[in-house]
């Protein structure tokens, strides 16, 4: 009867025993949970999201397609050369424009960028060749041009492939003899001006439809670059996101300390069709969505409905029989390298007379620096 008690005594001990254990196995879970988290995240400051090339350090860039980028970048900036960047919407042609201006000659003065898709085909004339007082309606004092501003620096024309057909004329003219005339002045102002242009138009299709002067593209296009999508660019994306998840962070106030491996994980797998316009747009979102420390969801948008992409598709624009007519005779012309009349001419292919098709063109407006000349 006197060892009831120690019976009672050793089983408080073991149960003593059993709790410390288990809280030293929930101390234990904690510190496998924090270093599983620790694994998990991608710390923002990774030393790739710095600048892969010590000559254009706004870049951010280290795999195939940006180095080859970068050789061309050197190849060109120190020169005068005309320069024509191509690429998708959001691709950062501005943003490779102002490396070649910042490691040309002229890095000293102002780039002047002139958008040709943001300006109205009435004001575009005046905004790049500039105006005398009178000129015109509301014209109350005299104004210079883009081309003026632009003396001796860089003007990047964006958005190219957007000017109307009458200003890729005056502007052809101003690039091959290097002159302009104020609206409304008679006097020529000579112009030393570096051109870079810049669109996400396929011009040479342009050029084929009549959309484009033929002359005027291969004046600009002296030294293309091409820019790759994001989605060419995968192992790219994690410099990408950590910098700008850096640069929107600090501005909202907010400690991100790294991007997890499945959220990083999410913007490799997806397609980027606006490239790294979007990724900068989708990272601004998560950061303000996320709370601080490690970004873990990326809130990408919501893929488009495939009905409505097959019926996008599917579905042409109305035009009109003038617009049909024009883009079918220079494909004619075109696949006739510019012959209109004898047995190999496009009147032959179209069924007419070389006379007749000669005056459709002209009602058409239809010269022929829109189409390409013929090989002899």
């Amino acid at each position: 009867m006197m060892k009831k008690p120690a019976l009672l005594s050793d089983t408080e001990r073991l149960i003593q025993m059993l709790a410390e254990k288990d809280s030293q196995i929930e101390k234990l879970n904690k510190q496998i949970e924090a270093y599983k988290n620790e694994l998990e995240a991608l710390p923002l400051d990774t030393g790739a999201s710095k600048p892969a090339s010590e000559a254009f350090p706004d870049i951010i860039g280290s795999g195939k397609e940006m180095a080859d980028i970068f050789t061309l970048l050197s190849q060109v900036a120190a020169s005068s050369t005309t320069v024509l960047i191509t690429g998708e919407t959001g691709t950062g042609k501005e943003l490779i424009a102002r490396a070649i201006h910042q490691a040309s000659p002229a890095r000293g003065k102002a780039m002047v960028t002139v958008n040709c898709a943001a300006i109205p085909a009435s004001l575009m004339e005046s905004e790049l060749f500039g105006h005398e007082k009178g000129a015109f309606t509301g014209a109350m004092e005299s104004r210079a041009g883009k081309f003026e501003q632009a003396d001796n620096s860089t003007l990047f024309l964006d958005e190219i492939g957007e000017l109307p057909l009458l200003l890729q004329a005056k502007l052809l003219r101003v690039l091959q003899e290097r002159v302009v005339e104020r609206i409304g002045g008679n006097k020529s102002i000579k112009v030393n001006v570096r051109i870079i242009a810049a669109t996400n138009r396929e011009l040479q299709r342009e050029v084929m439809n009549g959309t484009f002067r033929n002359d005027l593209y291969y004046r600009l296009n002296v030294f293309p670059i091409a820019l790759p999508p994001l989605r060419h660019r995968r192992e790219d994306i994690a410099a990408l996101a950590g910098f700008f998840a850096t640069k929107q962070a600090k501005a909202a106030g907010k400690n991100i300390t790294g991007i997890s491996r499945k959220a990083l994980q999410d913007l490799r797998n997806y397609t980027w069709p606006g490239n790294i316009r979007e990724l900068q747009h989708v990272i601004e979102r998560s950061v303000l969505l996320n709370g601080d420390g490690v970004l873990r969801t990326i809130y990408l948008p919501d893929a488009p409905d495939r009905k409505y992409l097959e019926e996008a598709a599917q579905e042409e624009p109305i035009r009109t029989l003038d617009e049909i007519d024009r883009e079918y005779i220079l494909k004619v012309v075109n696949h006739c390298k510019g012959r209109i009349s004898g047995p190999h001419g496009a009147a032959v292919l179209l069924g007419m007379p070389s006379t007749t098709l000669i005056s459709k063109m002209q009602r058409l407006g239809i010269k022929k620096e829109h189409f390409i000349e013929r090989d002899f």
